[in-house]
């Protein structure tokens, strides 16, 4: 059986992670446990208020991106956000800088995802 965690690992690919920690939310089953930490190789010290489930990866090829990037965070959420982190924004995740975005509207609400990649 593949655990949350192992699958995380593939579909990072050596990508940045960057999971939130748990806590509120409205899905069936309550919030959602935080995830245990990433690879060596990703970044899982990042915040997703008010989170149930939601979880964000960008590939370390974007942290390069001259153009925006957007991301889907649905992770094992019974809905999708979107985020978008403009260039600027993924050079600074890059440089270990804090950046904090805030996700699309869905099923009434929306996070703020932030944290830095160290």
């Amino acid at each position: 059986m593949l655990t949350r965690k192992a699958f995380l690992v593939q579909l990072a690919g050596g990508g940045w992670i960057l999971a939130g920690c748990g806590g509120g939310g409205s899905d069936a089953g309550g919030p959602a446990p935080a995830p245990g930490p990433g690879p060596a190789n990703a970044c899982s010290s990042s915040n997703i208020t008010a989170n149930h489930g939601h979880v964000l990866v960008i590939p370390r090829a974007d942290l390069d991106s001259t153009t925006p990037m957007s991301y889907g965070i649905q992770g094992s959420a019974l809905h999708n956000h979107s985020v978008t982190f403009s260039a600027a924004q993924l050079a600074q995740l890059k440089a270990g800088q804090a950046v904090t975005v805030t996700s699309s509207i869905s099923d009434g609400h929306n996070h703020d995802v932030g944290g830095p990649c160290t």
